[in-house]
């Protein structure tokens, strides 16, 4: 396989959302956004039909999900890291580093999250916190010794409760990873949550202007 910045965003999805059968050959892929599923399809120029399943929890969510057979890829999958059972055994995965910031907005569309709220401690004080969360804490050790090697940022590794851990990010830092992550106006990404984390960054920056403006006239 050939890397390039949407095959590294596709094997960021994956590794979020992805499974592999044990059968060397099938690769599924499950997601409640079908702009994810879209999206995968295209990257891997996939003909199979997307369905549907239900999450068997008593809210009855619906999500939408492909199935394709590939013996090569699967292969390639598992070249860099990734095989069945890989939600609670997976460490690293073998992305060139001048493509991981594209596998990371994957596993963010997947496996991440941004928030964000006022700090009522502090006047003018927006808060955004950028996160992923993952069974495996080993492989979040090694995403965030890999985003500091990168880029010099640092990040903090939570448990999260039902043996799951969270990399996060605090305000100063989460903007300046966001930046990084979304480095041009024509990736391939989740737009839902891209238009999210939007808001709030525009939040962030009238407040800073705000801030500026008193501190201007004081």
């Amino acid at each position: 396989m050939k890397w390039n910045p949407n095959l590294a965003y596709a094997i960021g999805l994956i590794t979020a959302d992805g499974s592999l059968s044990k059968d060397g050959r099938h690769i599924d892929f499950t997601s409640k956004d079908i702009e994810q599923i879209k999206n995968l399809k295209k990257i891997l120029n996939l003909k199979n039909k997307i369905g549907t399943k239900y999450s068997g929890r008593k809210d009855g969510k619906i999500y939408f999900r492909i199935q394709f057979g590939d013996v090569k890829f699967y292969r390639f999958l598992n070249s860099i890291g990734l095989n069945p059972n890989k939600t609670k055994n997976l460490k690293i995965v073998l992305v060139p580093e001048k493509y991981f910031i594209d596998f990371l907005r994957g596993v963010l569309d997947g496996d991440g999250f941004t928030y964000s709220y006022w700090d009522k401690r502090w006047k003018s004080s927006f808060m955004l916190y950028t996160g992923v969360v993952s069974a495996s804490k080993k492989n979040l050790e090694w995403m965030k010794k890999k985003i500091y090697k990168l880029y010099g940022i640092e990040g903090r590794i939570r448990y999260a409760g039902k043996s799951t851990f969270q990399l996060v990010y605090a305000k100063h830092n989460s903007i300046i990873l966001l930046g990084k992550i979304y480095y041009s106006n024509n990736l391939i990404c989740l737009k839902r949550k891209l238009l999210k984390i939007r808001k709030s960054l525009c939040i962030i920056n009238k407040s800073a202007g705000m801030a500026k403006l008193v501190n201007a006239q004081s």
